[in-house]
């Protein structure tokens, strides 16, 4: 079951759950996925922009071409304002901060990305700490790129791997949750019709 935050005449938003592909992937086994599961609702639903399989949370999705177009380019002219809640590994010492450093992907260990100075493309995150202790701390994420694994690639690159990540973290600290600890949990665009300025929430999970 999909939960369906809002839907008008020309746009869905919904909170993806963890280990659910956006669109289908390649064979029968790879068929289920958020759209197929929305199509009986919204036949005419179009993906905008994706979550990882692993990631929960905030998506909006288009209902016609008119609003795919001008939702599509407001993501690639980085209007819309999002917002990730993380667990990652160990104590962070300062309480906010940016990441920037160019990715590509890694050829070698797809579906990897990797940071690379030479040939990366710019990608930044920041981040403010809102919880810790000894052995995790609690981060809040804002992605000014939209990277493939951006996040997940970031926050192992300056020393704290997202709990859960199967690509990413230790074995150790893979093992002991059951889902990639990254949701989606703020989203905020503006209406593809009326130019209206519209923001969603969706409560993390963990």
């Amino acid at each position: 079951m999909i939960e369906v935050l809002y839907a008008d005449d020309v746009m869905v938003v919904v909170s993806k759950p963890d280990n659910l592909l956006s669109v289908p992937g390649i064979g029968e086994a790879k068929k289920d996925c958020l759209v197929s599961r929305l199509q009986t609702e919204f036949p005419t639903i179009r993906i905008v922009h994706r979550l990882d399989y692993s990631t929960s949370g905030l998506l909006v999705l288009a209902l016609n071409a008119g609003a795919h177009r001008a939702l599509s380019i407001q993501f690639q002219e980085r209007i819309p304002k999002k917002r990730y809640q993380a667990l990652v590994t160990g104590k962070l010492v300062e309480n906010e901060g940016e990441i920037d450093l160019p990715l590509s992907q890694d050829w070698e260990n797809r579906p990897c990305s990797k940071v690379d100075l030479e040939q990366g493309k710019p990608s930044l995150t920041l981040w403010k700490c809102i919880e810790r202790n000894d052995e995790m701390s609690r981060v809040l994420l804002y992605p000014h790129t939209g990277r493939s694994h951006q996040l997940r690639v970031h926050m192992l690159a300056i020393g704290h791997p997202i709990l859960g990540d199967n690509f990413y973290t230790p074995e150790e600290a893979f093992t002991q949750h059951d889902r990639l600890m990254l949701h989606a949990d703020q989203l905020a665009l503006k209406h593809p019709v009326n130019g209206h300025w519209l923001e969603f929430e969706s409560p993390c999970p963990f």
